[in-house]
This record gives structure tokens, C-alpha cells and sequence, in this order.
């Protein structure tokens, strides 16, 4: 992806749709950050993907990660590009200056971290998970651990990873095995194993700071028993810590990543947090790793998509309708309906994700309790829908975006193929997509009734929306009513319909982004995508409403039938 060519289309969304200017400046920590400054910065970041990171990305793909006994060596470039990457100051842009940040909106973070997976998604990998393990250190650790780490991870001079995962314990953190022991002197004994940790072992920095998931001994069974610990490949006298790499992982995509097991043996570590709550630290973590994996969705529709948009544009076959000769591909409408209906997913994406990334720091800092609440309630709300629908459209799309180069699409020469591999991975970290569903229905809207729904429906900003758009917003209210009645008698039923809920909640939200679009532009540019939208993509919530109410039918009907057994 060339982050340049992405450039004035996020300006515009940014300044025109969302007035996001004024809304940080709003905020007493970005009262400073004008549009010109974002701009200029934007301008930089982009320079900066497109050409110290971009150019690695076929590199770390055919040449991977290599395992030698115990360490991994990056792809040739890697270190070098990360080196350059956080001596520029780029994985601070939005920590506390205090804690050596730039102090920037989080929005100008989530810009560069989606042209970053765009550009090279094995690299980003790597520092992905920086930002995350910054705000769960800033806000659970002890004084003397941000005293030694905090600074060291907001600037990404030492990488952090995220140790949650066992082999029979994959999303289901109840069953975690890993033992920690705490010690006279304050540090804990670290025992365990664990699977799928991306960048666990590399020698882009020199240290690595691993948060693991473990169980202290008196601790109770199941998730309420899990403590949080930061456990350094590298210890304070600069003695290696009893962490070690037993493998990576060979892997359908992201080669330029290391996937690795870890093993901790007796190794020293410390406490994050409370015993026994480290769930509550972690999901600091996750909750920031989970809006830049939907950004990652993006990022990779966007560059399949501008592979596909040029190949169309040169490539001649056969003739279009009406065309007295053989045409350029993109004069065909069946290539014309792929592209444009690519470009509605990532533009109206674009605006829910910027959008959270703003409400994220009203939450933080706005001064207004009422404010703070609306935000944290959005957040809390979308945050899984973007992680699961932009990150499954990013797959799908990009595979459509394949089918654009016909045969040329499948074979490594143009460069679509590696996309549609890295993509499918998001899918599935950072909680599957699945039990993004569950989250949103059975744990966030169903928990009140539906009522936080309800509510964020009907405030949503912008101007009062269209007949059809409100008549949708209604429907999901509805639907949302008659799921909690019949989950009371049928508690399997949100766990049947959960998907496509989801999918449901995110079209009515994209009906919205791009009534935001459609009332701040008025170019073909924005007009085509527009009506790719409504034409192809929002049909669906149609389809989507109709399998709930069937299923809640069948659970109504199935009521009598349940009576009589019991």
C-alpha cells in the first residue's frame, strides 16, 4: 500500500466529515493541535510508510523469520526499519509526553498503525501491540516498574508481547496453566508455557517485556484466578531472564512475524495490578489491540484495493457493454461493482474507526461526566463490531480484490496473494471474530436490555437521518427487544444469532458514516462508492434482520415443546 495515495481521501474524513480539529481541541490535552500541525504529521508518517517500510514487505514474506537455537532472526531490513521507526518518535505519537510521548489524539496513532498493516503487516506485527502494553503499565504497575519500563515501551525502544494463550487453553482463559510464585522480595517465580505469542523472541530491540497471564497458588479457579506479571527477556543487570523461545510457527501468512512458544522457567517477574485481577489489566491491553485490528482490516482491504484499482485500469479484455472494442477491465461493471463496493467498506470503515479513536480520548479527558459516559459507552459497544466486521471484510474483500487480476491474482508476481494470506489472520487474534459477536450481544447490549444500544442509536450525531436509515435503526431496536424476552426462556439464542447481530449493528452504523460522507462531499469520487453502498451492501441488513426473527420465531415456538419435557 502506498500510504501517499490514501493521504487527501483521510484529510478530507478527518477535517470535513468528522471536524475532528475541533473536537480534540476541545479536549484540554490537544488544545494545541491544530489541523495544519495533524496535516503535517500525517504528511511525514506517510513519507515514512512509504518508504522505509513498504518497500520490506515482499522481503519478510519469501524470506520469513528465521529459528536458530533459541533466537529469531527478523527478515533483512527489519531491525533497521524499527530502529529508524522509534528513534523518529512514531510509536509515541499519542502517550503522555511525560512518559516520553508526543501527546498527540489517538486518532493521528490509529492513522499511521493502518497504513503500517497496509504497507507491511508482518512488520507491524511487531510494535502492534505497543500502545496496549503503554497504558496497561501506565495504569495497573507499582511505581517502581513504570519507573524502569513505562518510558522504555511508550517510545517502542524495548517491544512488548502479550502472554495469554495455552495449547488446551485457547480463548477460554479459565483453563490457564502458567504458575507464578511471589517471592520475598517483592518479585514472583514464573512457570508455564505459552503458544501464539507474536513477537516473543526477535533482535529488533534489545529487551522485550512480556505480559503473562499466570495463577497464584491460593488463587480460585477459573478466569477470577488469573494475575497479571511483567516478565523482561532482559533483567535489570542485564542478565537474561529465564524466558526461551522453543520454536515459531509455520504460518499461512505474516512470515515477517514471529510467532513463537515460550517457555518460562522459574523465571523472575513482577506483579501488574492486584492478585487475582489480571484480567482487569489485561483487557487495558486487548481493548487497545482490538480498535487497531479492525484498523488492520482496513489498511489491508485498502491496499488490495489499490492493487486491484490499478491493475484495472491498465489491463484490456474483451469489450464492455456497449464498447466497439476490447476494453479496459475497469469499464466492465462486474469489475466496477467489486472496486467500488471495496472502496464503500473502507471509507465508511474509516469514519466508525476515526470516530472511536476520537471518542476514546473524550473518554480519557473530557471534563464533562456526561460526555465521558456517552463516549465510554460507544466505545464499549463498537469496538468489537469494528474489530469482527472490518477485519472479515478485510479478508473477503481483498479475496475479491483478487479476483480482479483473474489468474495473474492467484500466482506471487503481483503481490495480491500475500495480502489475502496476511489478512486472514485478524480474523481470529485478539478474540475470534465469533466471540467478538457473543461480547457485543450476550455480555454488552443484551446485559441492560438493549437500552445502551437503543440509546446510541438515537444520539448518534450528525443530521436526523432518512426515512429508510431511521426505519433500520427502529428494526435493530426491535429485534434487540424481543432477543432478551426470548433469551430469558431460550439461553442458547444469542449464542445462534450472534454473527449476524453483529453484522446487523455494523451496516446500520456504516448507513450512518456514510450519511456523515454523503452531507460533507459531493464528488464522483465519493458519489460511486456512496452508491455501492446502498446498492450492494446495505441490502444485507435486510437478510440479516430476517435470520434473527426466525430464529427467535423457532425459540417462541419451541416454548410449549420445552414446558411439557420440563
Amino acid at each position: 500500500m502506498q500510504a501517499r495515495q490514501a493521504l487527501a481521501d483521510i484529510q478530507h474524513l478527518l477535517t470535513h466529515v468528522l471536524q475532528a480539529p475541533s473536537r480534540w481541541q476541545a479536549l484540554a490535552p490537544f488544545a494545541d493541535t491544530d489541523g495544519e500541525l495533524a496535516a503535517q504529521v500525517l504528511d511525514e508518517a506517510a513519507k515514512f510508510v512509504d518508504s522505509a517500510i513498504a518497500p520490506l514487505q515482499r522481503t519478510g514474506d519469501e524470506e520469513g523469520c528465521r529459528f536458530d537455537a533459541g533466537k529469531v532472526h527478523t527478515p533483512p531490513g527489519f531491525r533497521d526499519a524499527y530502529q529508524a521507526f522509534w528513534q523518529a518518535g512514531w510509536p509515541s505519537l499519542s502517550c503522555a509526553p511525560e512518559d516520553g510521548g508526543q501527546g498527540l489524539p489517538a486518532v493521528l496513532e490509529c492513522v499511521l498503525f493502518e497504513w503500517l498493516a497496509g504497507a507491511n503487516h508482518g512488520w507491524t506485527m511487531a510494535p502492534g501491540l505497543l500502545h496496549g502494553a503503554y497504558e496497561c503499565i501506565k495504569h495497573h504497575a507499582s511505581d517502581e516498574l513504570k519507573a524502569q519500563y513505562l518510558e522504555k515501551v511508550a517510545t517502542g525502544e524495548w517491544l512488548a508481547t502479550m502472554c495469554l494463550t495455552e495449547a488446551h487453553a485457547g480463548s477460554d482463559l479459565g483453563l490457564v496453566r502458567t504458575r507464578a510464585v511471589l517471592q520475598p522480595d517483592g518479585s514472583a517465580r514464573v512457570n508455564g508455557s505459552k503458544i501464539f505469542i507474536s513477537g516473543g523472541e526477535h533482535d529488533l530491540t534489545d529487551n522485550i517485556v512480556h505480559l503473562v497471564l499466570a495463577r497464584l497458588p491460593d488463587a480460585p479457579a477459573g478466569p477470577k484466578g488469573l494475575s497479571l506479571f511483567l516478565v523482561p527477556k532482559v533483567l535489570q543487570d542485564g542478565s537474561r531472564n529465564a524466558v526461551v523461545c522453543e520454536r515459531i510457527e509455520e504460518k499461512m501468512g505474516l512470515h515477517g512475524s514471529p510467532t513463537c512458544v515460550m517457555r518460562f522457567d522459574d523465571a523472575t517477574g513482577w506483579l501488574v495490578g492486584e492478585p487475582n485481577k489480571g484480567l482487569n489489566a489485561m483487557f487495558v491491553m486487548m481493548n487497545a489491540a482490538r480498535l487497531h485490528v479492525g484498523l488492520q482490516g482496513i489498511g489491508l482491504l485498502e491496499a488490495a484495493w489499490q492493487k486491484a484499482s490499478a491493475y484495472a485500469a491498465e489491463r484490456r479484455q474483451m469489450r464492455a457493454p456497449g464498447a466497439k472494442d476490447t476494453s479496459l477491465i475497469h469499464d466492465h461493471p462486474a469489475i466496477r461493482r467489486i472496486l467500488h463496493t471495496q472502496r464503500a467498506w473502507i471509507d465508511g470503515g474509516r469514519v466508525l474507526a476515526y470516530h472511536t479513536a476520537l471518542q476514546l480520548d473524550v473518554a480519557k479527558h473530557s471534563t464533562d461526566a456526561g460526555e465521558r459516559a456517552a463516549a465510554q459507552r460507544w466505545c464499549a459497544l463498537v469496538t468489537p463490531v469494528l474489530k469482527a466486521a472490518l477485519t472479515d471484510q478485510g479478508f473477503h474483500g481483498a479475496s475479491a480484490c483478487l479476483q480482479v487480476f483473474g489468474g495473474h491474482g492467484y500466482v506471487r508476481e503481483w503481490g495480491i496473494e500475500q495480502i489475502v494470506r496476511d489478512a486472514r489472520v485478524a480474523m481470529i487474534y485478539e478474540g475470534t471474530n465469533e466471540i467478538q459477536a457473543i461480547d457485543l450481544l450476550v455480555r454488552k447490549v443484551l446485559a441492560d436490555g438493549g437500552q445502551g444500544l437503543a440509546t446510541l442509536l438515537t444520539t448518534l450525531p450528525g443530521t436526523a437521518p432518512s426515512p429508510a436509515a431511521s426505519a433500520r435503526r427502529h428494526a435493530l431496536v426491535e429485534i434487540t427487544q424481543t432477543l432478551a424476552i426470548a433469551a430469558q426462556s431460550d439461553a442458547e439464542l444469542p449464542y445462534w444469532v450472534a454473527d449476524d447481530y453483529l453484522r446487523a449493528v455494523a451496516l446500520v452504523l456504516l448507513d450512518w458514516a456514510w450519511q456523515r460522507i454523503a452531507a460533507a462531499s459531493n464528488t464522483p469520487r465519493w458519489q460511486e462508492p456512496a452508491n455501492a453502498f446502498a446498492q450492494w451492501v446495505l441490502p444485507e441488513f435486510e437478510m440479516r434482520a430476517a435470520i434473527i426473527r426466525q430464529r427467535i420465531t423457532q425459540a417462541f415456538e419451541s416454548l410449549p415443546r420445552k414446558a411439557a419435557t420440563a
